[in-house]
Parts: structure tokens; sequence; C-alpha cells
């Protein structure tokens, strides 16, 4: 019996997931969260062996939550779920160490073999966005660089987020700035926007 835990943070797509995989005679879902803040406790408890992420969560982002349940308990494999089909998100999954990757708008019997799939040890990932990851142009930002755009994503402003990254402001507004030319921005909102199109943030 392959043990699930679903992260899904829409009440009603939780539930279909849930359901479908309960309809699976090999797949019992142990434990199930609305926020990425939940996996890792939950998944300790429940000892899942496999975790069903949504990308977009609430609090921990599922791919930051794959990220740790990879470190802390490296014997839970990870499925993203995702509605966000960019080359540049599938990139970030597979940085993160995660073990698929599948679209949400996949036939529901794709789901239960990319569970399976992923419990035998194998990487499971949309074919179509592999090919297109194959392709695509890679993020020209650094760690650091992604880290300081995503906190200007959500409206911090230079002194917010050098607090909050322990760096000076003089810094941030250089990071910016480089950002910015890097990604042949005409701002800094500009260059937020080319960053979540690519699917680099």
């Amino acid at each position: 019996m392959i043990k699930v835990l679903v992260a899904e943070d829409m009440h009603i797509v939780r539930g279909a997931l849930v359901a479908l995989l309960g309809l699976e005679a090999d797949i019992e879902v142990v434990a199930e969260c609305a926020s990425g803040d939940e996996i890792l406790p939950l998944a300790q408890s429940a000892r899942p062996d496999i975790a069903l992420i949504d990308i977009d969560l609430p609090g921990k982002d599922g791919l930051t939550a794959a990220a740790e349940l990879h470190e802390q308990l490296p014997g839970v494999r990870t499925l993203i779920l995702t509605s966000l089909g960019s080359p540049g998100t599938l990139r970030r999954a597979l940085a993160a160490k995660v073990n698929g990757f599948l679209r949400k708008d996949a036939p529901a019997d794709r789901l239960a073999n990319a569970v399976r799939g992923v419990a035998a040890g194998r990487r499971v990932v949309d074919g179509d966005l592999a090919l297109a990851a194959w392709d695509s142009e890679e993020c020209p930002l650094t760690a650091r660089e992604i880290e300081v755009l995503r906190l200007a994503s959500v409206g911090s402003d230079p002194t917010e987020i050098a607090a909050e990254l322990f760096l000076s402001a003089g810094t941030v507004r250089n990071y910016l700035t480089t950002i910015v030319s890097k990604l042949s921005a005409r701002n800094r909102v500009d260059a937020v926007r080319i960053a979540r199109e690519s699917g680099w943030l």
C-alpha cells in the first residue's frame, strides 16, 4: 500500500484528489493539509511514502516545503502538482529535488500512475513540460537575487528587505538595480512580471 499525504489549500480540489486516490486499491491517503507550514510536522507523524504537494500554498510554498522534506525526511518522496506549467517552474522544482511534477489539468488516471511511478523510485515529469524546459532559457538571477526580488514582489521596500535578509539597504538597492538590468526590465515591477511569467519566482 502506498501511503500519501495531500497538501492543497483549495478544499474542493483537495477533496477531489483524496477521492480520486481513494479509488485506487494500492493507494491510501494517510494525511491532508491546507498550508505549506503543516507539511513537515504532518509527514513526521503520518510517515507517508509520497507527499503530493500543490506548488502554490499559503505559508511555505510547495517547493520550499518539498526541499525541507527532502532534507529532513529523505524517505518521503515528493510529487508537485501545479497549474503553473512554465519551464522555469519545472527547473525550480527539479532544483528543489522533487521526484515528480504534474500539471493539475492532467487526466485523472495520470495522477495515480504518477504516484506509483514516484513510489517506485522513478522521476515523473509531464512530457510536454520537460521538452519546453529543455529548450527554455535558464534563470539569469542568483539565488540571493531571487530572494530579494521575491520580497520586493510582495511590496517590501529596500529597508524591509535588508532587515529580512540581514543586508544593508544599499546592498539591496544594488541587487535590485542588477536584477532589473539582467532581466532587461523597465523597472522593479516589470522585473517581477518577467520573473513570474518565466516561472523563476
